[in-house]
């Protein structure tokens, strides 16, 4: 009987889960729900605990703190806990007893509880994952790439071999959190395969997941950012998913966005559009420092002013609760919407300059940039931060730590430097890219200007660090053997060094790796060619070819960049014809999916070189488009906004002038008369010289009028009247000329008319241009497409056009009165 009972209540605890079984621990672990009931448990069962009950406790406590919003998480707090030093040591000793999933869930979660990365128990976890790497899943995999990522191992071996395991197993992946972890972290070792691969696979996961998922795909963008390539379909896709889920994000995820948008030199309208109402909805709901700085910097530089004055008073109010980095990114936030808010600068000024001994290297860079480019007057802030810059620069051996120190250290009023901080610079140079090169460059050049001792000593430090910068620059590009590294490097370089020191082994160079030209860099380098304004045929003519024959690889958003060169320059390749019809034909029928302000930049590149595709024109002045133009207008950067409106009224003017039969109306005129208004009304000495001379050469000053204006609001600078026998008339009043009646033109005649002065039978009106050194390329007298479409216009306007190029006023041949005279006459009169 007693064997019968004894079995029977064995079955029972098999069948019903009886004592015998029950982990008491583990279950107490599991109904605790904050951090001191977690330590109550670990305290009470110190002797007791296993690998699960470590691992149970440890995960918890990160669970606790991620569920509690950024400002209320107490890290610090459960870090100096007794009992996690106790976790702390049992894992340490435990970690042979783990599996692989909690082995590096407990690395990611101590990690996140703040952890040393130097501390022992981080380092055996470390390696003991790396012993068991090849075995790990996936999704452990990512963690732990993402752990490694954390402690600033993106370039360590371990890295690397974890860049080629994904590189192996990536056609398994289908967890967007697992391949978009992944991405990220081995961003800085992928090659161009990999990189390809990866965006594919980011690609067609995008078609499978759910709509309510943004963090995966502002992962893929931040992939994007940190190899620097810009892949616009991927860019759309993501773009869609974060549009879908606009109303779910904070001001934070939204910043993040804008920030990733705007490194990536992607501007979506509908995006910004939908961020800025969603961030104005915001506004009642972020009140405490964090949120509000997250708002502030995100809506202020695209808020209306009215919205851009209630953010500034409110900041005002909670100024002295910011911390030292919230109170850098409202200073940087000020600089960039150009606010003249005198008390909260100085306010900001004064919690900046309290924290100054917590700001690092950059910090402290940006700093002094905001607050001078904000007119800050505050010399003795000033001093102590070039003290600070001084110091940083003289410890630094980072180039681009050193270049951005050099570089904000020339925009102090102080120009001097001690013979240290030049040798630390000296020190580097080898080390840096072009783009750095040059901005070294152009910060010594400003100390030669200033700096008074320069002329009384020959040579000077400063032009023995010159010729440093010249011959590193010149070896850097001779030893390039990559045009993508080549290409990123020179997309932001500019100044007077770089012209003079490196543009023609620049472009030896680009011409010597052209071969390496494709649709994917296609864009950038015609980008860089229109902004240097140099004209190269060789390398235009490949560009050409290249996008005739791939136009369909490359995006239709790429093709504004590929056609500028060729319009802004003023170049027909052999195959002019067929490169513009392929690229028309191209973005034609993703028109309506062009950035507003894109379509029109386009329009008016396609105008210069007199291309007006009817179906672009159509769009671009409906009353939709206009309207949604203006919308976006709104959230630009004034700089871009201002550029796009000039664009539109030239687009308007050469379709008006040049396609009367669109019928589209000329509604600029407000808007140029604000223009003239604003104008400056400066004649330079060349021209007055010029004016005078023509006063002589036509027989009166009577017979010229300088600065006039012409239909359709054209500044000429001088206009003169022949007769049928090619003589002089005079004016009867030295007034600027009338607006021509928009009835003889050929459009809406509803308004009222005003006409210029009729000419007799026979004569002409003649614009006299002097066309200075932005007329024409940089490396050549070969006149821009611009300069081209203006002639083109006046023609229309029944001018004949008589052009006066800088280098013919100014050549040796033109040195005495009577040879200027001569050439005035032999142009004007024949």
């Amino acid at each position: 009987m007693f064997r019968l009972r004894g079995v029977t209540q064995c079955l029972r605890r098999l069948l019903h889960g009886g004592p015998v079984n029950r982990d008491q621990v583990l279950e107490q672990l599991r109904v605790c729900s904050a951090e001191d009931q977690v330590f109550d448990v670990v305290g009470k069962n110190k002797a007791k605990l296993t690998v699960d009950h470590v691992s149970c406790a440890v995960g918890l406590l990160w669970q606790f703190q991620k569920e509690k919003p950024q400002l209320l998480r107490t890290v610090e707090l459960t870090n100096c806990h007794p009992e996690f030093l106790t976790l702390r040591v049992l894992a340490e000793n435990k970690i042979g007893l783990m599996d692989d999933l909690v082995l590096v869930d407990m690395l990611y979660a101590f990690l996140r509880l703040k952890v040393e990365d130097h501390d022992s128990l981080v380092q055996q976890l470390v390696s003991e994952a790396w012993l068991r790497l090849e075995r790990l899943p996936m999704t452990s995999l990512s963690k732990f790439a993402v752990c490694l990522s954390d402690q600033h191992l993106q370039q360590s071996p371990l890295m690397g071999k974890i860049t080629s395991i994904l590189d192996q197993r990536l056609s398994s992946i289908d967890d967007a959190r697992v391949l978009t972890a992944l991405m990220t972290s081995v961003s800085s070792l992928v090659s161009p395969r990999l990189r390809d691969a990866l965006i594919g696979r980011a690609d067609h996961i995008l078609l499978t997941m759910g709509s309510s998922n943004y963090n995966s795909p502002r992962r893929m963008l931040q992939f994007l950012r940190s190899i620097k390539h810009i892949h616009r379909p991927l860019l759309e896709k993501c773009n869609a998913v974060f549009l879908c889920n606009i109303y779910r994000m904070d001001a934070e995820n939204i910043g993040i966005i804008l920030g990733l948008y705007q490194a990536l030199q992607f501007n979506n309208c509908d995006f910004r559009l939908a961020a800025k109402h969603r961030l104005t909805d915001l506004i009642h709901s972020c009140t405490e420092p964090y949120s509000f700085t997250k708002l502030f910097v995100s809506l202020a530089p695209m808020a209306s002013p009215e919205v851009r004055q209630s953010l500034e008073n409110t900041a005002l109010l909670l100024v002295d609760e910011l911390n030292a980095q919230q109170a850098l990114a409202i200073a940087e936030t000020l600089e960039e919407i150009q606010s003249r808010n005198l008390s909260l600068l100085n306010k900001i000024a004064s919690v900046i300059q309290r924290n100054l001994h917590v700001y690092k290297s950059m910090d402290v860079s940006r700093i002094t940039q905001a607050l001078l480019m904000s007119q800050y007057q505050n010399p003795e802030l000033f001093k102590k931060l070039r003290e600070i810059l001084i110091k940083f620069l003289q410890n630094s051996f980072l180039p681009y730590e050193v270049t951005m120190l050099t570089r904000v250290l020339s925009l102090l009023p102080n120009p001097r430097l001690d013979d240290a901080v030049v040798s630390r610079i000296d020190a580097v140079v080898s080390q840096c890219n072009l783009s750095e090169l040059s901005t070294i460059a152009f910060a010594v050049a400003k100390w030669v200007r200033n700096d008074t001792s320069y002329r009384h000593s020959t040579p000077s430090k400063y032009v023995r660090l010159l010729q440093t910068l010249t011959r590193c620059g010149q070896e850097r590009l001779r030893t390039a053997d990559q045009l993508d590294v080549v290409i990123e490097e020179l997309k932001y370089i500019s100044g007077e060094w770089f012209e003079e020191m490196l543009l023609e082994e620049t472009m030896a160079t680009l011409q010597r790796m052209a071969e390496q030209l494709n649709w994917t860099n296609v864009s950038e380098l015609a980008f860089f060619l229109t902004r240097i304004n140099y004209l190269c045929p060789p390398l235009m003519d490949h560009i050409a070819i290249l996008a005739i024959e791939q136009t369909d690889k490359i995006h239709y958003s790429g093709t504004y960049a590929t056609l500028l060169p060729f319009s802004v320059l003023n170049y027909d390749p052999v195959r002019a014809d067929e490169l513009y019809d392929a690229c028309i034909k191209h973005f034609t029928p993703h028109i309506s999916s062009f950035d507003p302000h894109l379509l029109v930049l386009l329009a008016y590149s396609l105008a210069v070189a007199d291309r007006f595709p009817e179906e672009l024109s159509r769009e671009i002045f409906s009353i939709d488009f206009l309207g949604k133009l203006d919308s976006q207008l709104e959230t630009l950067p004034e700089a871009l906004n201002m550029r796009t409106r000039l664009r539109l009224m030239q687009l308007n003017r050469a379709v008006c002038l040049e396609c009367p039969e669109f019928q589209v109306p000329w509604f600029h005129e407000r808007y140029c008369q604000q223009l003239q208004m604003r104008g400056n009304g400066q004649v330079s000495p060349m021209q007055q010289q010029i004016h005078k001379m023509l006063g002589e050469v036509l027989g009166g000053i009577n017979c010229v009028q300088a600065a006039v204006v012409t239909p359709y609001f054209y500044t000429i600078d001088f206009e003169c009247k022949l007769d049928r026998h090619l003589q002089p008339l005079s004016y009867s009043e030295p007034k600027t000329l009338q607006m021509l009646a928009r009835g003889k033109v050929g459009w809406d005649v509803s308004s009222p008319e005003s006409v210029r002065d009729e000419l007799p039978p026979g004569a002409q009106r003649v614009a006299v241009d002097f066309l200075d050194s932005k007329s024409f390329c940089k490396n050549s007298h070969h006149m821009k497409g611009e300069v081209l479409m203006r002639k083109r216009h006046l023609e229309i306007l029944g001018y004949r056009v008589v052009q006066i190029p800088h280098f013919e006023w100014n050549s040796m041949e033109l040195s005495t009165h009577d040879a200027w005279k001569d050439y005035l006459k032999k142009k004007i009169l024949g």
